[in-house]
């Protein structure tokens, strides 16, 4: 099972998630109005927020699919039987960033914050960041490939952490498992 350290870890990582999700969810609101319109305090004041409606879209909903996601890994923790070391992984790969070669260790390091902070950043910027180069998309191309490049690591975390989870589950659940 996930310790409970870890356990409120995970909840509080996906909450500070969702929190973004909300703050990127204003800018969003503002972009769509053209203007900062809070009535009856603030009303009509123009603001010019680069990026388009979809990538401000991708922006808000990655923050609150990723922050549920957190949350519901440390609320599950009890039904995933892990050793110590898969914890470690299976918690870093859910939160962080880190490098490729580290996997044995710090596995992945991921997919929360960094799905959700470059989406934020291609909304800003008005990139993309899904294609080295920038491919088809709009944008600065040196911004759009540092994006794709912190993507990697939020790739390599998700899959690492599914798979550590369907394993914890199993081990969980499995027959024999003595629970």
């Amino acid at each position: 099972m996930l310790n409970e350290k870890r356990r409120g870890l995970l909840v509080f990582n996906g909450i500070g998630l969702i929190a973004t999700a909300i703050l990127s969810g204003w800018f969003y609101f503002f972009f769509l109005l053209g203007a900062i319109d809070l009535w009856p305090f603030v009303t009509d004041v123009p603001v010019n927020i680069g990026g388009d409606r979809r990538a401000w879209n991708m922006a808000h909903l990655e923050g609150i699919t990723n922050g549920t996601m957190l949350i519901a890994i440390g609320a599950a923790g009890s039904y995933i039987r892990l050793g110590e070391r898969a914890q470690a992984v299976l918690f870093w790969a859910a939160l962080a960033f880190g490098w490729l070669f580290t996997l044995l260790f710090w596995a992945a390091l991921a997919f929360g914050w960094l799905f959700t902070l470059p989406a934020i950043a291609n909304a800003l910027f008005g990139t993309r960041g899904l294609e080295f180069g920038g491919g088809p998309f709009p944008g600065d191309v040196t911004i759009n490939n540092v994006i794709f490049l912190f993507g990697w690591p939020a790739m390599v975390g998700v899959h690492v952490a599914v798979a550590l989870l369907l394993w914890g589950a199993w081990q969980h659940h499995r027959p024999g498992a003595g629970q």
